[in-house]
């Protein structure tokens, strides 16, 4: 058997890449891990903890809105965005440093340089100029904001990892694209009192996600300030004096702003690897292909989390580390299971959701009962606060099963957890309805539709 450096070389410290690495130099294996920029990756460096912070920062000024209902006079609240910056930064590098302390006691060694692979079992550090051998070699090196390149004057325009760091909050924003992350940032400024823009080219924001919640999201992001211009792009950006902007969009309109926001997409961090001089497939997007266990078509490489493009949530990159482990160091075949993996979207409102969409699960052939819900909760009364919640079930009339479940409004993404459980485990509605209430809370609403909005009384053709 040849004799190499190591039984594992990791590629990229975040959130995957560092728990594999973990996990098998736990097993014994003798491992090392590759980062070229800071340990931690997109989530915890520019991703989800830091927007997290910055989204609990906005919320403060309906918090003190709200608060005259119950009785507080808050007049004196005002905002320092440089405090709160600089706050956060400190908070991802303390994260960062438990990352690499937890390596360290995992015996796992932290080289710090940008890897290239030089052979199926070979990797080559750039800086250093050295190649190291390993039995098995995992990409984990996730993916990065997307600019589109074509459009005039783009370089004029931040992303959300440059958001972050920004001197001073500006005065106007406009934001291009409608997923996830583009609603969070106009979440994010709009609260922190920025006038917000968004532009995006569909129909409705947010994508992929059921209807009846994209139009939800879209409607009370507009209620309260938010301007979204849907069936429209960016086609030009020109500076103006002041460090201001200019921003073209396909439907003749003009925009000044203090900063423009490409959230646009993300791709996978695969250039510049030598993944296809080392015969490793990769997909039209650049993405590494893998089969269920997290195996390339080169049996000594291994690929896990957004570098795969399969479904890019944090913890899904660690759920198919594990699987890794499992599979490879401890000779147990673990293949993660994709199916029912819950989302959360940190908008205002907040959203959660977990198994199909409606129009996902009549794509497949089911027929559906719809129970939907939308009220007002009861902290919005007292503080005249017109923010309604939306719940929705999405039914398997045959079996009774819930396949979906769709929550829009306060702690949506608290409650999407548990109800994960229940649609992973394949829970009828006649289950869901034996539940007992919670009173008074706006999470006993899952439990309490008791009419159907809709029901298919036949099959589809």
């Amino acid at each position: 058997m040849p004799q190499y450096d190591y039984d594992l070389i990791v590629i990229g410290a975040g959130s995957g890449g560092v728990r594999a690495a973990r996990l098998a130099s736990k097993s014994g294996a003798k491992v090392a891990i590759i980062e070229q920029v800071q340990v931690g990756g997109t989530c915890v460096l520019r991703g989800c903890v830091p927007k997290k912070f910055l989204v609990y920062a906005s919320e403060y000024s309906q918090a003190f809105r709200d608060a005259k209902g119950f009785g507080w006079t808050v007049d004196w609240a005002r905002f320092d965005w440089p405090t709160l910056r600089d706050a956060v930064q400190n908070e991802v590098n303390r994260l960062s440093g438990l990352y690499i302390k937890n390596l360290n006691a995992a015996n796992v060694e932290i080289i710090e340089d940008r890897a290239m692979l030089d052979g199926p079992n070979s990797v080559r550090l750039t800086r250093e100029g050295k190649s190291l051998s390993a039995a098995r070699i995992l990409i984990a090196t996730g993916g990065h904001t997307y600019r589109p390149e074509e459009t005039l004057g783009q370089e004029l325009g931040i992303t959300s990892s440059d958001a972050f760091l920004l001197e001073e909050l500006p005065a106007r924003v406009v934001i291009a694209g409608g997923g996830f992350i583009a609603l969070e940032f106009a979440t994010i400024f709009s609260g922190l009192g920025v006038d917000t823009t968004v532009v995006y080219r569909g129909e409705r924001v947010l994508r992929g996600f059921d209807h009846d919640l994209r139009a939800h999201v879209q409607a009370d992001l507009e209620r309260t300030g938010v301007k979204i211009l849907c069936g429209s792009t960016i086609s030009e950006i020109a500076a103006l004096p002041g460090n201001r902007k200019l921003v073209s969009l396909s439907n003749s309109m003009r925009i000044e702003a203090d900063q423009v926001l490409w959230a646009v997409g993300r791709t996978p961090n695969t250039a510049g690897l030598g993944l296809e001089e080392a015969g490793v497939k990769l997909s039209p997007r650049g993405a590494v292909v893998v089969d269920e266990y997290s195996r390339t078509n080169v049996p000594s490489i291994w690929a896990v989390g957004d570098v795969t493009d399969r479904i890019n949530l944090t913890p899904v990159a660690i759920r198919e580390a594990v699987a890794f482990v499992e599979s490879e160091f401890h000779e147990r075949p673990t293949a993660f299971d994709h199916a029912d993996v819950a989302s959360a979207v940190f908008s205002r409102p907040p959203v959660g959701a977990v198994g199909l969409t409606e129009e996902e699960a009549r794509g497949k052939g089911h027929r559906l009962t719809i129970y939907r819900s939308v009220f007002r909760p009861m902290k919005n009364i007292l503080a005249g606060n017109e923010q309604r919640m939306l719940m929705k079930l999405v039914v398997d009339s045959k079996t009774d099963r819930v396949l979906g479940v769709h929550i829009a409004g306060a702690d949506a993404p608290e409650m999407i957890q548990l109800a994960a459980i229940a649609v992973k485990a394949g829970l009828t509605k006649a289950q869901w309805d034996m539940t007992c209430a919670v009173h008074p809370t706006a999470a006993e609403e899952l439990v309490l539709m008791g009419e159907p909005v809709s029901h298919d009384n036949e099959a589809p053709a």
